[in-house]
C-alpha cells in the first residue's frame, strides 16, 4: 500500500517533533517537540479499515495530554521547589513512555493498531522521552524513581504477557520488559542506551513485520495456519528468540554488554530482576513459535493468502543471525 501525501507529511512532522525535543536547549522547546510528535501521530493511528483505531487514538491522546500537562505543571513547581520539579518531569516522561507503574494504557492502545503503527509506537515514540529522562539522572530522587520503574517494568512486562492470546498485547508487554533494560542503560550512559535501543528497534520491528506480512494478530491464527511455509515458521522462531535475548542470536549481544556494565556499576539488584524477567518472557516467546510447529488444525478456507516474501525472509534471517558471523564487533564495545 502506497503512502498518501498526507501520511508522508505527518510522518515527517512526527520525526521533526522528535528531533526538536532531543535537540532543544530548554524544556519549553522539548515540550513543543513532544506536542508536535503527538499531534502528528494521532492522524497516523486512525484508519478506516480498523474499527478500534479511533478508540486507541483517543486513549493515546488523553494519556499523552496528561503527561504534557504534568510537564507544564512542573515548570510552575520549579519556582517553588527546584529540587522537586525534576521528579515531576520524570514521572510525566515515564507516563509518556508507558513504563510501569504507568503502563496501563500501552497494551490497550497497541490492541487497536495495525503492525506498522505498533512499530512506530514501540520504537520512534520512545526516543524523545527516554533522552529527556537521561537529562534528569543527576537528581537523586529521579534516579531512585528510575530504579523502581526498572524493577516494576521488568516484572510486569514478563508476567503480563504470559496468559495473553493477542499478539499485539504480547508485543506490548515485551516492549515494557525491554523498557526496563533501556532505563538501566540510561542510568549508565547515553551511548549504552543508543546501542541497546538500536538493537531493540531492529529485533522488535523484524518480529512485527513477520506478523504483518502473514496478517497474524491472534494466537489461534498461528496454530490454525498450515498454509505458512516451513521457512517462515523457522524465521518466526529465530526472530522471537533473538528478541528474547537468547544466545547466540543477535538480541543477546546488547544484553550481554549491558550486563557487564551493570555489574561494573554495582547494579546487582536490578540486574537480578532483569535476568529473572527475561527467563519468564522467553516462555511466551517460545509459546508462540513452538505452537507454529507443534499445534496444527485443518486449513481454513477463509484464511488470507500469504504475500510474497522472497526478499523479506532472507533479510530477516540475516538480521537475527548476523551477530553469529561477526561477534568481535560487539566485543569491542
Amino acid at each position: 500500500m502506497l503512502i498518501s501525501p498526507s501520511q508522508l507529511m505527518f510522518i515527517l512532522t512526527l520525526i521533526s517533533g522528535t528531533i526538536l525535543s532531543i535537540s532543544s536547549t530548554s524544556w519549553f522547546g522539548a515540550w513543543a517537540g513532544l506536542e508536535l510528535n503527538l499531534l502528528s501521530f494521532i492522524p497516523l493511528i486512525i484508519t478506516k479499515n480498523n474499527q478500534y483505531s479511533s478508540e486507541s487514538a483517543l486513549k493515546y491522546f488523553l494519556v499523552q495530554a496528561l503527561g504534557s500537562a504534568i510537564i507544564i505543571f512542573s515548570a510552575s513547581i520549579m519556582l517553588i521547589s527546584p529540587s522537586f520539579a525534576p521528579l515531576c518531569l520524570a514521572l510525566a516522561l515515564l507516563l509518556k513512555l508507558g513504563a510501569a507503574p504507568f503502563h496501563f494504557w500501552f497494551p490497550q492502545v497497541m490492541e487497536g493498531m495495525n503492525w506498522i503503527q505498533s512499530i512506530v509506537l514501540m520504537t520512534i515514540q520512545k526516543i524523545a522521552p527516554m533522552l529527556l529522562l537521561s537529562y534528569l539522572t543527576f537528581n537523586y530522587l529521579v534516579t531512585t524513581i528510575l530504579f523502581y520503574a526498572i524493577i516494576l517494568s521488568a516484572i510486569i512486562g514478563a508476567v503480563g504477557g504470559i496468559n495473553q492470546t493477542l499478539l499485539r498485547k504480547i508485543m506490548a508487554f515485551s516492549s515494557i520488559n525491554h523498557m526496563a533494560w533501556m532505563l538501566s542503560a540510561i542510568l549508565i550512559s547515553e551511548n549504552m542506551w543508543t546501542m541497546y535501543f538500536l538493537f531493540y528497534s531492529l529485533m522488535s520491528s523484524s518480529v512485527a513485520l513477520i506478523f504483518h506480512f502473514q496478517q497474524i494478530f491472534h494466537f489461534s491464527q498461528i496454530t490454525s495456519n498450515n498454509a505458512s511455509p516451513l521457512p517462515n515458521k523457522i524465521l518466526m522462531l529465530l526472530s522471537l528468540l533473538s528478541l528474547g535475548g537468547l544466545p547466540p542470536f543477535t538480541g543477546f549481544f546488547p544484553k550481554w554488554i549491558l550486563i557487564q556494565e551493570m555489574t561494573s556499576s554495582y547494579f546487582f539488584m536490578p540486574l537480578l530482576v532483569l535476568l529473572a524477567s527475561t527467563l519468564i518472557s522467553l516462555y511466551y516467546y517460545l509459546r508462540i513459535s513452538i505452537s507454529a510447529f507443534v499445534l496444527f488444525s485443518p486449513k481454513l478456507k477463509w484464511s488470507s493468502p500469504h504475500r510474497s516474501q522472497s526478499l523479506f525472509t532472507p533479510l530477516m534471517a540475516f538480521i537475527n543471525l548476523f551477530g553469529l558471523f561477526i561477534p568481535s564487533v560487539f566485543i569491542m564495545f
